[in-house]
């Protein structure tokens, strides 16, 4: 391969000047096992620095307030002493030239008790994911939430533009929202988690009205060429989320509407499993959502680089975003630069603590 697009310079609305079209792609990793759930420079700081080649990092989702919490060890955006940690990191990642943002995040349902001393996980309804929640104490059933009221939508929506006020304080470059795989604003979007009546359900204007209000109060906080946003369209049987014919729909409203705003990117996911029987699905998403959204489109989802470099060839994507790959290859645009062997991950280490499978991976030239 020798003209590779994955290699070419991008710029975010404008604004925000990438080395490349490669993203490091969000995932949670466990690390931040402290009292505050802060980043440390140790652990956090190296991770991020040795990965700064990257276009465009895009950290592990950080949760905005004490009641987004639904995983054990995850870091936080809500305290001074997170902002304090993630000071450290942005300045590494800075240093080595590198540009990041941080993901903002409420998981909604997919929580339990034991985070919220006893007090239910909030989310659009009272309705169950069954699924499993990863709690201090191992694997968990997830329990039936608490329906928020319109004051605790207020709260929340507050809490991330408090959360993208302490993203500029520690220095990021933009904030993700994540609005995508089951977590808080997924649930407002699917009938199958969202069986309100008031303003904000029913109609597919409504079931979105959330994501609107909460990007009309981040951007009060930082320029909206500075946000960026994450959707899964094709969500099915994962995270509590059923397909139906209104879903597709709401993600082409929501996609269409976004084209109002000068985000920094739209990051859309390609489905996580086999939808090609399911009613109604797209099998395709960035062939599907390209033609609608004339910003900035990140895809991702089980790309290496052959197929990276085909969809951005294709014109269905600008940038892709790797996950799994960017956890055992610091060194992940080097290694496309010089076409050169990936190294394997070690999946057991995922959501362990400590630097084993964390900052221990070997650069080439190691």
């Amino acid at each position: 391969m020798t003209k590779q697009p994955l290699l070419e310079p991008i710029s975010l609305a404008n604004t925000i000047q990438l080395n490349n079209r490669i993203a490091m792609a969000p995932m949670t990793r466990s690390r931040a096992d402290n009292a505050e759930n802060a980043p440390t420079e140790a652990l956090h700081g190296l991770y991020y620095e040795q990965r700064a080649s990257a276009g465009l990092i895009i950290t592990e989702g950080a949760q905005v307030s004490k009641q987004a919490v639904g995983y054990i060890n995850t870091p936080g955006i809500y305290s001074k002493a997170q902002v304090e940690g993630w000071k450290l990191v942005t300045k590494k990642v800075h240093n080595k030239g590198g540009k990041i943002f941080i993901q903002l995040w409420h998981v909604g349902r997919m929580s339990h008790p034991d985070f919220h001393n006893g007090e239910l996980p909030l989310a659009p309804s009272a309705i169950n994911p069954n699924a499993k929640s990863y709690t201090p104490q191992g694997f968990k059933e997830t329990v039936t939430p608490k329906a928020m009221t319109i004051e605790d939508i207020k709260t929340t929506i507050a809490d991330f533009a408090n959360a993208a006020k302490n993203a500029v304080e520690a220095g990021f470059d933009g904030v993700e929202i994540h609005s995508s795989n089951g977590y808080l604003f997924h649930q407002f979007f699917n009938n199958s988690s969202n069986q309100r009546t008031d303003v904000y359900g029913g109609s597919i204007e409504n079931k979105a009205r959330f994501l609107f209000e909460v990007l009309a109060a981040v951007k009060k906080e930082i320029p909206e060429e500075r946000i960026g946003l994450r959707l899964n369209p094709s969500l099915h049987n994962a995270f509590g989320m059923t397909l139906d014919e209104e879903t597709i729909p709401t993600f082409e409203y929501i996609v269409e509407r976004l084209n109002d705003y000068n985000l920094a990117y739209l990051h859309l996911s390609e489905p996580f499993t086999d939808v090609s029987e399911v009613p109604h699905a797209v099998t395709q998403i960035a062939k599907h959502f390209r033609p609608l959204y004339k910003g900035i489109l990140i895809i991702n989802n089980e790309f290496d680089q052959e197929k990276g470099n085909a969809i951005l060839e294709e014109g269905l994507a600008d940038m892709v975003a790797y996950g799994k790959p960017y956890i055992s290859n610091p060194d992940l645009v080097e290694r496309f630069k010089l076409n050169a062997p990936l190294a394997e991950w070690d999946d057991s280490t995922f959501y362990t603590t400590g630097q084993k499978g964390y900052t221990d991976y070997k650069f080439l030239n190691q």
